[in-house]
């Protein structure tokens, strides 16, 4: 079985955060959202995948993953000229897949479930397509399943009046069948080709697909709110180590990871989950608080941050509370003033702020 990892896309609304890249390589927990997608299949046995490019800044994928060997996967990379939905984008791997079955996994999904079981059981059914589906809170804004008598009766893309809020999740286990059905769809009225319609059409056509309610975490990051929460849960389940210095009053408590080279000054306090990486310089008097992820190569000198994602290279020197902010790499906030208040920033790349 083969896998492809979509990677395109606009990101509009992570905007400034993608006006240098895409979305998929945003940390979350330190770590790329898209490499959470890769070990995801790496783990259920997917070793040869591609992966679709295209965009601002996709060259910055292949320069992440390269060949793969150092993921433990083998990666071909196709480009998309244009974000003309899911469908277009898996009919692009139409000889990649060849006559195998295949997982397809959207770059900017975060599944806290391991997919093994899943793949293995599509793997050795006569199925024509299996897919995940997730209770959501705002179906409207998902693709939605509506089911009968335990089988799938109807797929729509975004309804404005969804029946069930059964979300189709960016997981979905295909047959070269697909391709077939997709070289005869017409656009949406997004203008896309939706895999959703796709599946649709699996179902007029009587072909078989399973479905699997899942319960544990799943998360479309489309929004800077959606990124904050994946951090947040990744963080809570993550391992504490200890890899840096810290001199002798310094406050941790909680689930904490810190990495090497890391240094934690006089006075500090880190309360997680929190993850700080390598080469990092936590300052006299600095408050680092829950649910924060600092990339490496930062300073954070006087300042409260909690709930936040600092990425990497990032310098931070001013008496502000910083609160449900994403503020990305190589940027630099200074204040001159002692006067203490409180902020929320969503920067983008190489952004400069003096208070």
């Amino acid at each position: 079985m083969k896998g492809i990892i979509l990677h395109g896309g606009h990101g509009t609304r992570l905007r400034p955060l993608t006006h240098t890249g895409p979305k998929q390589l945003l940390p979350i927990a330190n770590k790329p959202m898209s490499e959470y997608c890769l070990e995801s299949l790496r783990d259920a046995g997917i070793t040869d995948i591609a992966v679709i490019i295209g965009g601002i800044g996709s060259n910055k994928v292949e320069e992440y993953y390269g060949d793969g060997k150092n993921f433990g996967v083998k990666l071909s990379y196709i480009q998309q000229d244009s974000p003309k939905g899911i469908a277009h984008a898996v009919r692009l791997c139409k000889t990649f897949v060849g006559k195998e079955k295949f997982v397809v996994f959207l770059g900017d999904n975060i599944i806290q479930k391991n997919i093994h079981e899943y793949a293995d059981d599509f793997k050795n059914s006569n199925n024509d397509a299996s897919i995940l589906l997730c209770e959501v809170d705002n179906p409207s804004q998902f693709g939605i399943a509506e089911i009968e008598n335990e089988k799938i009766v109807k797929l729509v893309e975004k309804p404005k009046t969804p029946k069930t809020n059964l979300a189709v999740t960016g997981i979905y286990f295909l047959t070269p069948i697909i391709f077939d059905l997709i070289d005869i769809l017409k656009p949406s009225w997004r203008d896309e080709y939706e895999i959703v319609d796709a599946l649709q059409m699996l179902l007029d056509a009587n072909k078989k697909i399973r479905y699997y309610v899942i319960t544990d975490f799943w998360k479309d990051t489309g929004t800077p709110g959606d990124i904050l929460q994946a951090n947040k849960i990744i963080l809570e389940k993550m391992e504490t180590y200890f890899n840096g210095t810290k001199e002798e009053d310094v406050t941790i408590q909680g689930n904490v990871m810190i990495g090497e080279g890391t240094i934690i000054k006089n006075h500090s306090k880190i309360i997680g989950p929190v993850i700080i990486g390598k080469n990092c310089l936590i300052d006299d008097n600095v408050y680092i608080g829950p649910n924060t992820s600092i990339g490496d190569n930062s300073e954070i000198s006087t300042c409260h941050i909690e709930n936040s994602i600092i990425m990497s290279n990032c310098k931070i020197n001013c008496n502000v509370k910083i609160k449900n902010s994403i503020i990305a790499s190589h940027s630099k906030i200074s204040k001159h003033n002692n006067e203490q208040d409180e902020k929320i920033f969503l920067l983008g790349e190489g952004t400069k702020i003096i208070l």
